[in-house]
């Protein structure tokens, strides 16, 4: 069983897919820790009333992004965390954290990378009229959704599309798409060992 650690900044959607896929079996893991930069973050009462250990805290308490990075570290160590499942962290990952788990890190982001990176992914997709967008799940890196990707899936854009219409249909598919390749990942891992 693997044990991994998830990072959310705000409701934790993704989070809770994850979590429901451990609990019905789809994920051979367990939640070893959420890691969350908002105390007052939706995923945090989530991860409570799962019992699963948080470590949250305010990047601007930090000397410097290496700093927080160093006490998270801290914590995954503790918590004898393996692998990290970005899920809506609004984070740039820097390479304290990126040297100690290279290869074990992957994000979820709601556009078919390399188009529309960073925030608000979904509104860039509706500014820029294209018919469609999607899901990536990549290998994080030093850069903004540009490590290795994994998987993706495409949501097609309607006529009528409204921002929260579209973001619907990519929460639909991100919930299904992120437990299936986490798993598939996990399940390789092993098979290689």
């Amino acid at each position: 069983m693997k044990k991994i650690a998830v990072f959310a900044s705000g409701s934790g959607t993704n989070f809770q897919a994850i979590i429901d896929a451990i609990k019905s079996g789809a994920i051979d893991a367990s939640i070893q820790l959420l890691v969350c930069d908002h105390t007052d973050a939706y995923c945090v009462k989530r991860a409570e009333a799962e019992n699963i250990p948080t470590f949250t805290f305010t990047a601007k308490e930090y000397e410097n992004k290496a700093a927080y990075e160093k006490a998270i570290l801290e914590k995954l160590h503790e918590s004898q965390v393996e692998f990290i499942a970005l899920a809506g962290y609004m984070r740039l990952i820097g390479h304290t954290l990126l040297a100690a788990f290279q290869g074990k890190m992957v994000n979820i982001h709601p556009s078919l990378l390399p188009s529309f990176p960073g925030k608000d992914a979904i509104g860039q997709a509706l500014a820029a009229a294209v018919n469609e967008t999607g899901v990536t799940i990549h290998y994080v890196d030093e850069g903004m959704d540009t490590g290795p990707i994994i998987d993706q899936q495409s949501v097609t854009i309607e006529e009528n599309e409204t921002l929260e219409s579209l973001a619907e249909k990519i929460h639909a598919v991100e919930h299904k798409l992120y437990p299936a390749v986490l798993q598939r990942l996990f399940q390789t891992e092993k098979a290689a060992k």
